[in-house]
């Protein structure tokens, strides 16, 4: 066994607002520079919809992360033999288009325009050639436009979707969105790691974070192409490429990362946890719908206060976003239940031919708590937010994966009810906490956690121990150390 550290985050998406605080906290340390204006190493989308770069899910088009071929892992659009070909010209790179070209306004024809009868404007520039454009693209252009034609009708993640039940999904009155949060997830197996030629990429031996050394990075930008989840970005002025560094050194001063020091909603959480090096390429390697439940049980081991750990491992609330990609990400989303009550019973009682109660009573939720424990869950397949949608992005596919956890949340909702509120009974609350596969403790805990957690429950970051980082760096016969597979790099290379 090989026992090490990696930070891990989780991300409770029924928390958060899209307020953006997190991109902003995150622009202004680390990417408000020449060549890093289009740069969002955090950034918030609304879902359904494209993301950013545009349509970034679609690994038919930038042939991202890994792939199975003959039993073995090999990456998509990278690696050797692959990198060797398009090393000069790389095809399945998202361009400036995919992301936007990033301007600003000649404020000063605003001040210096001379006296006219029409009103001046401040004209649209490109910071790349200082010429005018025409502003095509921003960095969140489709936030809060869920159900719209452009944008969320041309999610990926809607290709598994009947025509009809994108349909009643997109229905006005029924539209539905989340925001979801990204950043780099730091994975366990990265494929920008074994993607890069120079071996510019490595991943700490003391924390797991992923990080590209600036005096080694010759800007291949394989590791654009190879990271899924488009993490890495290319620095049009330095001609280096850059990605998120989790706050590395806030981190090893003991404090919280910028964008979860500075969330509105309070939905991050960031822990330790232990994991076992010698098993991650076994791991990446079983079939896709194996691969959430394998990488809890087998590379998670937590630190005993960790939050992340709670989440993912005790209470198994968890999931990582497209596990298919085989990078066995280390961020983690509770995924959204959502406000779905209204539209639930509304569905029903159409079901049942009754006709509608008044908009005041539409919200009774009496109506719903007073079902079988049977019927209770089968609302959860009515939802607004279909299984096989939110199934695409946390579970490869797998809808089983997402209902326990949507049922385990929904369990603690009504065993809230039922402590404050008085409309559910104890016995109710019981039988669903039971079906749940939750207790009265576990339903307190998460509870607790989740909405009154302070500040030292959220992060529990560990004390960071830089001597013992090169020593889990160093390569034993072929151990690929703790950079994952691909190009074997030694440490001298890596600048360390």
């Amino acid at each position: 066994m090989d026992i090490r550290a990696q930070i891990s985050m989780i991300f409770h998406l029924d928390k958060c607002i899209g307020c953006h605080t997190c991109s902003i906290a995150c622009k202004n340390i680390w990417t408000d520079r020449k060549g890093a204006e289009y740069m969002w190493w955090n950034n918030v989308e609304t879902k359904p919809g494209t993301g950013y770069p545009t349509k970034w899910e679609d690994q038919e088009i930038y042939k991202g992360g890994w792939e199975k071929k003959g039993g073995q892992l090999q990456l998509r659009g990278a690696g050797k033999r692959k990198g060797l070909v398009n090393i000069f010209h790389n095809p399945n790179m998202p361009v400036i288009d995919d992301y936007y070209e990033p301007f600003t306004y000649k404020y000063l024809d605003l001040i210096e325009s001379p006296s006219m009868d029409d009103q001046p404007t401040a004209r649209p520039v490109s910071l790349i050639t200082g010429k005018p454009i025409d502003i095509k693209m921003g960095p969140n252009w489709d936030d809060d436009l869920s159900g719209t034609p452009d944008y969320a009708r041309n999610d990926p993640n809607l290709k598994n979707l009947s025509a009809a039940e994108q349909e009643a999904m997109f229905h006005l009155e029924k539209m539905a969105f989340y925001y979801l949060p990204r950043i780099c997830n730091h994975c366990l197996n990265p494929a920008c790691v074994a993607s890069c030629p120079s071996g510019a990429i490595y991943k700490r031996g003391e924390d797991g974070i992923v990080l590209i050394n600036q005096d080694v990075c010759r800007a291949w930008r394989m590791c654009v192409t190879a990271c899924p989840y488009k993490k890495s970005y290319y620095n049009w002025n330095t001609g280096k490429s850059e990605k998120c560094i989790l706050c590395y050194p806030r981190i090893e001063a003991g404090f919280a990362p910028a964008c979860m020091h500075s969330c509105v909603g309070r939905i991050r959480y960031l822990g330790v946890t232990l994991y076992d090096a010698d098993q991650i390429e076994s791991i990446a390697n079983v079939d896709e719908k194996e691969l959430v439940g394998t990488l809890a049980d087998s590379t998670i081991k937590a630190a005993q206060n960790s939050p992340t750990y709670k989440f993912a491992k005790t209470w198994g609330l968890a999931l990582p976003l497209h596990p298919e990609f085989r990078t066995l990400p280390m961020l983690f989303y509770v995924p959204p239940l959502l406000p779905v009550m209204a539209s639930l019973k509304e569905t029903r009682q159409k079901e049942q031919g009754q006709k509608l109660h008044e908009a005041a009573k539409l919200w009774d939720d009496n109506w719903l708590y007073d079902t079988s424990t049977q019927e209770l869950w089968g609302t959860l397949d009515e939802a607004r937010f279909p299984l096989k949608y939110l199934a695409s992005l946390f579970s490869a596919g797998d809808e089983e994966q997402v209902k326990s956890r949507l049922k385990k949340l929904m369990a603690v909702r009504m065993y809230r009810r039922w402590k404050t509120v008085g409309d559910v009974t104890e016995e109710k609350s019981n039988e669903v906490l039971k079906d749940a596969g939750l207790t009265k403790d576990m339903a307190e805990d998460i509870y607790t956690l989740t909405a009154l957690a302070k500040f030292d429950d959220r992060f529990v970051v560990p004390a960071s121990h830089r001597e013992q980082a090169l020593e889990m760096l160093e390569f034993t016969g072929d151990k690929k150390g703790a950079t994952g597979f691909g190009f074997k790099e030694s440490t001298a290379q890596r600048g360390l």
